[in-house]
């Protein structure tokens, strides 16, 4: 079924369709996040994070049979390309250099938000491939110089590519909760016997200085987390961005909307030292899928090794410890190979209205998509695991060398 035999509605604002409509579609993916949430696209744009007066114009694309919808997707009209993850400045300044406008453009996305999965929510594959189809052609429609769709699904991949478009691979870095027997983690301990001796006494050492600071953890996860610890949080946050000379994306709003609109999708470390908290880190939750993300942190002061301890090891034990199966810690970061997160490729997918554009990004990504794929057996063959041995044991004992 082609896009022509559903309704087209291009919307404003994600208010503009029934939250039960929205996450009874993305519960249909098998690539869910709580990022692509009603809630969540709600919540970036009713705190002025994602609108126009910020370059995140909102241009849902969403297609109807009658009132019921089936399918939909959260694109944007921006101008400018920050907050993406997926770098086309390069394109933007040939565009530019040739007396094109590269902006607006449109793209499909979650905002500030770096995390693979379904992008196209769609009731079936037809309503799937119906929609691309919609994409473009409201893109054309527009005089747009380009469509882009980012950390896609394999669904959205898939159909992406039969629909013709080009496809970008970048590299992520994502922690499993098991050993490369597929056994899961009883501990952390299990987990640093995984790895080999260097980075297992790297680990243990950066872990140390922590405690020996003086600084403590607590979490808190849910409706459990206070008032005040968010606010706490906030502090931290804001504080990172400001020392990097960038003000936060997000606003206080923002993140009181996660508090009372899905609190079941956050858990919060705080770390203490004399009893009074010093730093914080947010992590994402799909716990119905057993997933964890990486998200924000901040510190008001400093100690040696704190980043690590309150964004890898605090959560990586408690993903241990409540059975999450993967932590996806964000975009960019090989040092996080260290610490054991894998790299993982995503895909992004891209139309240029230009031909002669065209023709050139083509050229370029597979020239690019080259270099990833060496990129990729570069990393493997620096892996921080230990390989599995023949017979009973999946790995080394801890004291081996």
């Amino acid at each position: 079924m082609t896009a022509s035999n559903y309704v087209t509605r291009v919307l404003s604002a994600p208010g503009q369709v029934r939250a039960e409509d929205w996450n009874a579609l993305l519960a249909l993916e098998s690539d869910p996040s709580p990022f692509m949430c009603h809630e969540y696209l709600a919540a970036l744009h009713t705190t002025g994070a994602a609108v126009a007066g910020t370059g995140w114009q909102a241009q849902y694309v969403t297609l109807w049979e009658g009132e019921a919808l089936v399918a939909g997707c959260p694109m944007y009209l921006k101008r400018h390309s920050y907050g993406e993850y997926v770098f086309d400045w390069a394109w933007a300044n040939a565009y530019e250099q040739h007396g094109l406008s590269y902006y607006p453009k449109a793209l499909v996305a979650v905002p500030f938000t770096p995390v693979p999965g379904a992008r196209l929510l769609a009731r079936d594959d037809a309503a799937r491939d119906a929609l691309i189809h919609a994409l473009m052609a409201h893109a054309k429609t527009e005089d747009l110089s380009s469509l882009h769709l980012l950390f896609l699904s394999p669904r959205d991949t898939a159909a992406c590519q039969a629909a013709g478009l080009m496809l970008r691979h970048t590299v992520q870095f994502h922690w499993s909760g098991s050993d490369l027997s597929g056994e899961p983690y009883r501990d952390f301990d299990h987990f640093l016997s995984t790895l080999q001796q260097e980075k297992r006494k790297k680990i243990r050492q950066e872990r140390r200085k922590v405690a020996e600071a003086g600084v403590s953890f607590r979490w808190t996860r849910g409706h459990d987390i206070t008032q005040n610890d968010w606010e706490f949080f906030y502090r931290c946050y804001e504080r990172t961005y400001l020392e990097h000379g960038n003000a936060p994306y997000l606003s206080p709003a923002f993140f009181i909307r996660m508090a009372s609109d899905m609190p079941e999708h956050w858990l919060l470390f705080i770390a203490e030292r004399d009893g009074q908290p010093i730093a914080a880190s947010l992590i994402g939750l799909d716990a119905d899928h057993g997933v964890a993300y990486g998200r924000y942190w901040g510190a008001l002061e400093r100690v040696d090794c704190l980043h690590f301890e309150a964004c890898y090891y605090q959560p990586l034990a408690w993903c241990i410890d409540h059975g999450i199966r993967r932590f996806e810690g964000g975009a960019q970061g090989e040092h996080k190979m260290a610490r054991a997160l894998m790299p993982v490729k995503t895909t992004s997918a891209h139309w240029l209205a230009h031909p002669s554009f065209a023709d050139a990004v083509e050229r370029f990504l597979q020239r690019e998509g080259e270099g990833i794929g060496q990129y990729l057996e570069h990393l493997e063959q620096r892996s921080p695991l230990r390989p599995i041995l023949q017979g009973n044991e999946s790995c080394l004992p801890d004291n081996a060398s």
